[in-house]
């Protein structure tokens, strides 16, 4: 059976099944700041979900990151890695995506245990 957190008008922020953590898409709330301020702005906030679920950084196990213009990559990685220990880096996909939304750059999606 799987437990369900944090839900909105149209979904759960995470879904809990045997112990896993399924995240949600989560964006930036300022989205006047570049590729690297949204992605730390992320970054922050997926701290905070992960902690309200018993969780943290260092258990993740895989992150897909929808970005909007593959040639900012190299600020996201920047906010990524200075975020993440090395030693927990989960595995991780970047989508280059046509629109994510109004001056949305980056939306992250995260899996990780308890």
């Amino acid at each position: 059976m799987a437990t369900r957190h944090m839900q909105t008008p149209i979904m759960h922020r995470v879904v809990e099944h045997d112990g896993v953590l399924y995240f949600g898409g989560v964006v930036a709330d300022d989205f006047s700041l570049p590729m690297k301020g949204q992605t730390e702005q992320i970054c922050a906030k997926l701290d905070k979900l992960l902690t309200e679920v018993g969780s943290s950084k260092e258990k993740l196990l895989a992150a897909t990151l929808f970005i909007t213009d593959m040639s900012q990559k190299a600020g996201m990685n920047e906010a990524w890695t200075s975020w993440i220990p090395a030693e927990a880096l989960p595995t991780r996909a970047t989508l280059g995506v046509a629109d994510l939304g109004k001056d949305v750059l980056i939306e992250i999606v995260i899996t990780a245990y308890k």
